[in-house]
C-alpha cells in the first residue's frame, strides 16, 4: 500500500506538471515564433501565400470596416491558407484596425498566423488637383504616412513584416499623384536608417510596390540614376503586372488566332489565358533583367497582379471581352502555380470585391477584382476550397461562403466571353 500511495503521488505531480507546462504551446513561445518569422523567410516561401486586402464593404471608404468584420475576413483568408496580406494606406483606420483584428484572433488562438505588408501612400505636391507637381512631394502628408507605418511596425512586430513606400507612386500614367524616384528613395533611406539605429526591427523589410515599367522593365525613360539607387536601397523589389488592362491598352498578346477557329470555346479561352500569363511573366522577367544589372542579388516578388470578373467598359462584352469569372479563375490558379514553382511571392489582387473603387459605376472593373464578392460568395477562382469544406462555419456579413452560380459550371462557362480573333481586335484598335 505504501508503494501504491507513492506511485499515486508521483503520478499526480507529473500530471499536474504536464497540464501546466506546454513549452511548444505557450503564448509566449508562439509569439517568439512569430518574431522569428521574417520577411526573408516569408517571401518566396510557398507555405506563406499572399494576397492584397481591402476590407471595405460599402461604396464609400467613409464607412470603415469594424474589427469584427475584419476578423471574419482574416478567418476566411486563413482557411484557404493565406498567411500574408497587403494594405495600402495608414491615414485611414483600415490598416490599424486590420492589425487589431489579427491580434485579437491570435489572443484567442495563438497558433493563428497572419502577417502584413503595411503600405504607406505617397503623393506628389498638389496631388489629385488639376495642377499636380510631379517634381515635388506632399511632404507633410507623406511624412505622416511614414510615421504611422513606423508606429504600426513597432506596435505589432509579430505581425508587420514589411513596409511598402508608395503604391504605383512612380509610374507616369498615375497622373494625379506620381512622384519621381528620388522621393521614394528618400523615404526608403529614412526607414533603413531607423532600422540601423534600432528604431525599427532590424529584420523588417522595406520596399516600394510599383508597376513593372517603373522598376526598369519598360521604357528607357524610367532608367535613371535615382531608380538605380532605389533598387540598391530596398530590401526587395515589389513588381506589378496587369495583362488584363493591356487587353485594351496593348492587346498584341490578347485573343485567339484565326487558325484556332475550329477549337472549342473552352480551348480558345485556355489558349488566350495562357498568352496572358506568359505576358505577365514576360513583364516580370524584363524587370528582373534590368534590376539584376544594378543589383544581382536583389530579390524580386510580385506585389500585384489580378483579373477582374466583370466590366461594363473597356474589358467587357463591348470591349476586349477579357473579364468574366471563368477567366479570372484561370488567371488566379495559373499565376499561383507559376509563382510557387519559381519561388516568387505573389500578392494576388485581391481578396474581396471593394465597391468604393468605382462607386458611381457599379459595373466598373475596379469593383470586381476580388476572388470573393462583397457578400462573401466564392467566385470560380476558389470553388475548390468550398468543395474541400475549408469555409465550413465561416461567414461574411451573415452570409455563408458558397459558390457563385450555385456551383453550376455550365452556367459559368455560358457567361464567359470568347476572346476576339487577334486580327479583328488589332484592326479595331488601329481604326480608333
Amino acid at each position: 500500500m505504501k508503494y501504491l500511495n507513492t506511485w499515486i503521488v508521483l503520478w499526480v505531480i507529473l500530471f499536474s506538471f504536464s497540464c501546466n507546462h506546454h513549452p511548444k504551446d505557450t503564448e509566449e513561445q508562439l509569439a517568439e515564433t512569430d518574431k522569428k518569422v521574417t520577411a526573408q523567410t516569408i517571401l518566396g516561401n510557398p507555405d506563406y501565400p499572399a494576397i492584397c486586402f481591402g476590407g471595405y464593404r460599402k461604396n464609400t471608404r467613409d464607412i470603415q470596416p469594424t474589427v469584427e468584420e475584419l476578423k471574419e475576413d482574416m478567418k476566411i483568408l486563413s482557411a484557404m491558407g493565406i498567411k500574408v496580406i497587403r494594405t495600402y494606406h495608414t491615414k485611414l483606420k483600415h490598416a490599424s484596425t486590420v492589425l487589431k483584428a489579427i491580434r485579437e484572433i491570435k489572443k484567442d488562438n495563438p497558433k493563428f498566423e497572419m502577417y502584413v505588408m503595411v503600405g504607406a501612400w505617397i503623393n506628389c505636391e498638389n496631388a489629385w488637383t488639376d495642377q499636380p507637381n510631379h517634381e515635388g512631394e506632399d511632404e507633410a502628408e507623406n511624412e505622416a504616412e511614414i510615421q504611422r507605418a513606423v508606429q504600426m511596425a513597432n506596435d505589432y512586430p509579430d505581425i508587420v513584416k514589411i513596409i511598402a513606400v508608395g503604391n504605383e507612386a512612380m509610374v507616369k500614367w498615375a497622373a494625379s499623384y506620381y512622384v519621381q524616384p528620388k522621393v521614394i528613395l528618400k523615404w526608403v533611406k529614412h526607414l533603413q536608417d531607423l532600422k540601423r539605429n534600432q528604431k525599427l526591427p532590424s529584420d523588417l523589410w522595406i520596399t516600394s510596390s510599383d508597376n513593372f515599367a517603373s522598376w526598369g522593365g519598360g521604357d528607357e525613360e524610367y532608367h535613371t540614376e535615382d531608380l538605380n539607387q532605389l533598387i540598391k536601397a530596398v530590401d526587395y523589389v515589389s513588381v506589378h503586372t496587369y495583362p488584363m488592362h493591356d487587353t485594351h491598352y496593348n492587346p498584341k498578346f490578347w485573343g485567339n488566332l484565326e487558325s484556332e477557329a475550329h477549337l472549342s470555346n473552352v480551348e480558345k479561352i485556355g489558349l488566350a489565358m495562357q498568352r496572358a500569363k506568359d505576358y505577365a511573366i514576360g513583364q516580370y522577367q524584363s524587370t528582373a533583367k534590368y534590376i539584376k544589372q544594378i543589383d544581382s542579388e536583389k530579390p524580386i516578388h510580385i506585389g500585384e497582379t489580378g483579373w477582374a470578373s466583370a466590366s461594363n467598359g473597356f474589358y467587357g462584352a463591348d470591349g476586349s471581352k477579357a473579364t468574366d469569372e471563368y477567366k479570372e479563375g484561370i488567371y488566379f490558379q495559373s499565376m499561383r502555380a507559376w509563382s510557387e514553382k519559381e519561388g516568387v511571392s505573389c500578392f494576388y489582387f485581391e481578396a474581396f470585391d471593394e465597391p468604393w473603387k468605382d462607386a458611381k459605376n457599379p459595373g466598373g472593373s475596379e469593383n470586381h477584382f476580388g476572388i470573393f464578392d462583397v457578400n462573401g460568395q466564392a467566385k470560380y477562382a476558389v470553388w475548390e476550397y468550398v468543395d474541400q469544406g475549408l469555409f465550413k462555419g465561416l461567414s461574411r456579413g451573415g452570409n455563408k461562403i458558397e459558390k457563385t452560380f450555385g456551383g453550376d459550371k455550365e452556367a459559368l462557362l455560358k457567361a464567359a466571353f470568347i476572346p476576339p480573333v487577334k486580327k479583328e481586335l488589332l484592326s479595331v484598335k488601329e481604326i480608333k
